[in-house]
């Protein structure tokens, strides 16, 4: 299936702006994937804006800032069109192996004027909290972003690997316009009680990797003999080994759909996630990440592909088949505190 003009809209939240059905997560653009042709990002940027994707997802460790920065001349350009998403709360160092978070209100004022700076803007559109550091009472951390969006410089606010009981608390402190948690046919988590309160309240959910990070693509079958050695899933226990050969072997069906439809692996993945939120009656919008125009087309392809009730159920096993975690280090995940 290909793109055949601009995808669907929905609302960000229960009273903001009308955006794609689909983004965009920029990530991969400044580090994690390998090396970058930033001529062809930007393409891609631009291709994203034509096809109706409105919502661009980064962060300020992505690059250490310089994801933010690149996004930085297209968002300028379209500020109109645009929904800018930012994240704070991944500390990292000069030291590769540190990567702390923090919450607290003094940092958060710090994180924001400096993403501010990078994305050369006076007001971020959808702002994170990337993760959660359950040493810092929530309604602090909430607090200090509600005090943003009282000065003016954040729009609405999300919370990221939270789980029902904390989306709760903070919404009770200021309305929360999204969740950004992972979602795939691969990584279900997020159901347990994340959806349901998400449901509840209103609040968007923005599935990070519905991908499953490439590999329900079946672009690969084993990150450390087929990826390149900057690629951070050669680190991931589900795409290395014993592991990633088991979690091949589920994707069979998934080739089965997406050939009975005339589409893609990938689409069929992404149309599952858009079927499932609808059993949970609640709305998403996905941002698979891609530095390259075809992908972009492809994926947003997957918004127009519907699949029968027989092919869901054929699906529905899979994530429970899944051998290894979704990180190394699961501490800081909405996973590790239900």
């Amino acid at each position: 299936m290909t793109d055949t003009g601009k995808i669907a809209t929905t609302t960000l939240g229960t009273d903001g702006p009308r955006i794609g059905v689909q983004g965009l997560g920029c990530m991969g653009i400044s580090e994690f994937y390998g090396e970058t042709d930033e001529a062809a990002a930007r393409d891609t940027l631009e291709a994203a804006l034509e096809s109706g994707v409105t919502l661009f997802d980064t962060a300020d460790v992505y690059g250490r800032g310089a994801n933010e920065t690149f996004l930085a001349p297209f968002a300028g350009a379209h500020r109109d069109e645009v929904t800018l998403a930012t994240k704070f709360a991944i500390e990292r160092t000069d030291d590769p192996r540190h990567r702390g978070v923090r919450n607290d209100p003094a940092y958060i004022r710090e994180a924001v004027e400096a993403s501010l700076r990078r994305l050369e803007t006076d007001v971020i559109d959808l702002y994170y909290m990337h993760r959660r550091d359950p040493h810092v009472p929530l309604a602090d951390s909430v607090g200090a972003m509600a005090e943003l969006v009282r000065q003016g410089k954040v729009k609405q606010i999300g919370l990221s690997e939270v789980t029902g009981a904390e989306l709760r608390e903070a919404y009770a402190v200021h309305p929360i316009a999204a969740l950004q948690s992972e979602w795939s046919l691969f990584s279900r988590d997020v159901e347990r009680s994340a959806v349901p309160a998400a449901a509840e309240l209103g609040v968007t959910v923005v599935p990070y990797s519905p991908l499953g990070r490439g590999f329900l693509t079946g672009a690969f079958a084993d990150a450390r003999k087929e990826l390149a050695k900057g690629d951070f899933r050669r680190y991931q226990p589900r795409f290395t080994g014993e592991n990633a050969k088991s979690n091949a072997a589920l994707l069979e069906p998934l080739h089965k759909i997406a050939a009975a439809h005339g589409a893609t692996a990938a689409q069929v993945a992404l149309a599952w996630v858009q079927q499932r939120a609808q059993v949970h009656g609640l709305t998403v919008v996905p941002i698979p990440g891609t530095r390259k125009r075809s992908r972009l087309l492809e994926n947003v392809g997957a918004t127009r592909l519907h699949l029968t009730g027989q092919e869901l159920d054929v699906l529905e096993p899979i994530a429970g088949q899944v051998a290894g975690d979704r990180y190394p280090d699961m501490s800081s995940t909405a996973t590790a505190r239900e």
